[in-house]
C-alpha cells in the first residue's frame, strides 16, 4: 500500500484547508485509516480516525478532542482517497500531517506527510 498526501500550506488563523490522502496498491487490504500529525519537538498524535474497509462508503470515526467540530475525515472510495477537512484553523494546529493505513493482517502504512501552517 502506497499513501501520498497533498492539500498542506499556509494559512491564517480560521482559515480552511483540505487535506487529501490518495492510497494505491492493495488498497483492497486496509481495514481502517486516520490521519496523525507532529508538530515541532512534540510527539506525533492521532488527529482522526475512520475505522471501515475501503470497499464500503461509511463507518465510524473517532477524533481527537483538540479538534472535534473543527476537523472532518472522509473518504471517497471510487478515487481511493481519504480527506481531511480542517476549519477554524487555529496556529496550535500547524504541524507535519500524515496519512496512516492499517491492513488486515496487521501491516501499517505511512505516507510522508504534508506540512500545514497557521498563522496568527
Amino acid at each position: 500500500v502506497q499513501l501520498v498526501e497533498s492539500g498542506g500550506g499556509l494559512v491564517q488563523a480560521g482559515g480552511s484547508l483540505r487535506l487529501s490522502c490518495a492510497a494505491s496498491g492493495s488498497t483492497f487490504s486496509i481495514n481502517a485509516m486516520a490521519w496523525y500529525r507532529q508538530a515541532p519537538g512534540k510527539q506525533r498524535e492521532l488527529v482522526a480516525t475512520m475505522a471501515m474497509a475501503m470497499a464500503t462508503a461509511g463507518g465510524s470515526t473517532n477524533y481527537a478532542d483538540s479538534v472535534k467540530g473543527r476537523f472532518t475525515i472522509s473518504r471517497d472510495n471510487a478515487k481511493n482517497t481519504m480527506y481531511l477537512q480542517m476549519n477554524s484553523l487555529k496556529p496550535e494546529d500547524t504541524a507535519v500531517y500524515y496519512c496512516h493505513a492499517r491492513a488486515f493482517d496487521g501491516g501499517k502504512y505511512w505516507g510522508q506527510g504534508t506540512q500545514v501552517t497557521v498563522s496568527s
